[in-house]
């Protein structure tokens, strides 16, 4: 069914002339006759019967006209969904604990009144997906890893780097210390499951590994954070990597310790993700918020890989 036949007819049916709705609506007179006269043959009725002053609903008319209007009014409803500014803003964090997650809670508190739909997805291929068809409208991802360009259509900026620290338990041999540098890591167990092979985090510990000779073991099912935390409290031969904006709480009987990484700092690179025709004003919004608050960020004595997009 034409929705503009039917609005159409709605401007006849409140007018009570055809003359005067094709005055309200901007159209001649016949060209209001045709909409009707298809909506009719459409709806197999008559709806309107010539009366001296015009034209009345008939009995079929007055049956359709509340449907109508209640059309009308769903058509309006689902256009204004999608208007710029009226849908949430949809944004991938990839973790609800890590530093985009953070960057996303303060945009929040800065732009309150800009509706936001926080997603998680895995990987970046999901994520670079769902950027281009409009699923989601950003997502924040180291890239770009080796041998996987984005997309031509894919627009990418480097928003934040997040420097790891060593996370040991007490009984650690790194647990008192104020520091530790690259080469002192040489020879203990760095112990991380759950990096996915060819994933970009995977990547970035492969060049991690390469360029210092550490010993990273990804070893075992991935039970999340707390059994992480749980067993590098318990085990003085394992420590991990953490992001420094990584957001945990532990038992206060874990007694674990978060230890500055220096001579070089590593880096992980967090950048923004978008499809460079998205029109959604927040999206301008969410960059602008991004540029201010990463501002200055001092990239001296740091380690990133060298496939990073630069700052």
């Amino acid at each position: 069914m034409d929705l503009e036949t039917v609005r159409t007819f709605v401007a006849v049916a409140d007018a009570g002339q055809f003359q005067e709705a094709a005055a309200e609506l901007g159209i001649t007179q016949q060209a209001v006759s045709k909409r009707v006269a298809a909506l009719e043959r459409t709806l197999g009725v008559r709806l309107f019967t010539r009366t001296p002053r015009g034209s009345g609903l008939s009995i079929d008319g007055q049956a359709f006209l509340p449907h109508a209007r209640e059309l009308l009014r769903v058509a309006e409803r689902a256009a204004t969904s999608v208007r710029a500014g009226r849908r949430p803003l949809r944004v991938d964090v990839i973790a609800s604990r890590g530093a985009a997650t953070g960057l996303m809670r303060a945009f929040h508190r800065a732009h309150p009144e800009i509706d936001l739909d926080v997603v998680m997805l895995l990987d970046i291929e999901t994520a670079v997906a769902a950027v281009r068809s409009g699923t989601i409208d950003a997502s924040f991802r180291a890239v770009a890893a080796p041998g996987r360009p984005l997309p031509e259509d894919i627009a990418a900026v480097r928003v934040l780097d997040e420097p790891l620290q060593l996370l040991t338990g007490p009984g650690h041999a790194l647990a008192s210390a104020r520091s530790v540098t690259m080469d002192g890591l040489a020879g203990h167990r760095i112990w991380m499951p759950g990096i996915v092979p060819g994933s970009e985090w995977g990547a970035y510990y492969d060049d991690l590994v390469a360029a210092f000779g550490l010993t990273i073991e990804a070893t075992g099912p991935n039970f999340g954070s707390d059994a992480l935390l749980d067993t590098i409290a318990d085990t003085p031969a394992l420590a991990t990597f953490m992001g420094g904006r990584t957001r945990l709480v532990w038992p206060a009987g874990h007694g674990l310790r978060l230890i500055p990484v220096t001579d070089p700092t590593p880096v992980y690179p967090h950048a923004l993700l978008w499809h460079r025709d998205n029109p959604h004003p927040a999206l301008a919004t969410l960059r602008a918020h991004l540029t201010a608050a990463t501002a200055g960020q001092d990239t001296a004595g740091t380690w990133t890989p060298d496939w990073v997009i630069p700052r």
